[in-house]
């Protein structure tokens, strides 16, 4: 008896259930699922076979249709990742799209954290709504009518950022902030800070709105105020969704928004604009120069792809979960 009684009791064998019966029983949730399914095999999956660009010297018109350009087109291995590294451009490419993306991760990416837990203070709901509603109204802006916005702010005729530094710095001295390439990349950050920092708080709200509450009113009891209570609790509890963002900023270093960048683009500023999405831009669509468009491309996509593994690597190291 006293050895059953150490036992631990035994688990019947349940027979486990086949792949298709587990579809059958979830038929809507698959359903529902095709839409997406079917974007990815469409926008995202089927494109790739275009990668083999890369490694030809391809001539759109060299045939009938497209699958016989690809046919037709001559292969030349790397020479078009070789002649792309190789040019002149390359070095001022990298330093531009580096510049905008460290300085965004820099300055950007915290903005969306200190704000989130600035509104999760707010103890008045109704003005905390409010304000919510107001700072996400920028991401709503279309990007041309933000590049028109700046363009007016800063043009050097009649804007009016312009006339207050012309006031305080003296006439002729205010610097033209829309074709001096120094002010580019803060000018890029600037705009994005304003239109996505609002916006972007709405995740780190979420995870905020997990937080347990018994844990402020433990702290309270034990004398903590608002400062240690948002550096010991409230920090601590959106630090994974803080990673997760983080290993996504990391993944898209050599993405600084093509749009933007685009609209605020001008042959004064151009050693300091120009930047791969811009390049690929040029190179594919006004030159037609299709194999090095997509050298560049890929490129881009594999740096992302190593950067997304590292900072991974990174965060498990750290002690975080990371995505997998």
């Amino acid at each position: 008896m006293s050895r059953q009684k150490g036992k631990a009791a035994a688990v019947p064998y349940q027979k486990k259930e086949s792949f298709l019966h587990f579809v059958i029983a979830h038929k809507w949730l698959y359903i529902l699922l095709i839409p997406g399914v079917l974007y990815m095999l469409v926008f995202n999956y089927l494109p790739m076979a275009g990668i083999v660009i890369a490694f030809q010297d391809f001539r759109p018109f060299s045939a009938d249709s497209a699958i016989g350009a690809y046919l037709s087109s001559e292969w030349v291995g790397l020479a078009n990742f070789k002649k792309f590294f190789m040019g002149y451009d390359f070095t001022m490419l990298l330093k531009n799209t580096l510049s905008i993306s460290i300085l965004s991760l820099i300055f950007f990416f915290p903005a969306p954290i200190l704000l989130s837990l600035l509104l999760n203070e707010i103890r008045c709901q109704g003005y905390k709504r409010v304000s919510q509603t107001l700072i996400y109204i920028p991401h709503f802006i279309s990007l041309v009518i933000v590049a028109t916005l700046t363009q007016q702010l800063f043009s050097t005729t009649d804007g009016i950022v312009y006339k207050i530094l012309e006031s305080i710095m003296g006439r002729g001295a205010a610097p033209d902030v829309l074709a001096s390439p120094k002010y580019f990349y803060g000018l890029i950050v600037g705009q994005n800070i304003w239109k996505e920092t609002g916006y972007g708080t709405i995740v780190f709200l979420a995870a905020l709105a997990g937080v347990d509450m018994e844990l402020y009113e433990a702290a309270r009891i034990d004398g903590a105020g608002r400062w240690r209570l948002m550096w010991h609790i409230t920090l601590p509890a959106i630090r994974g969704t803080i990673v997760i963002m983080l290993i996504l900023k990391v993944g898209s270093i050599l993405n600084t928004g093509y749009e933007q960048i685009f609209l605020m683009q001008n042959d004064l500023n151009y050693t300091a604009s120009e930047v791969f999405d811009t390049y690929i831009y040029n190179k594919g669509i006004k030159l037609a120069q299709y194999s090095m468009a997509t050298a560049a491309g890929v490129f881009k996509s594999v740096v992302s792809l190593i950067m997304v593994l590292a900072a991974n690597k990174i965060a498990k190291m750290c002690g975080e979960s990371g995505f997998y």
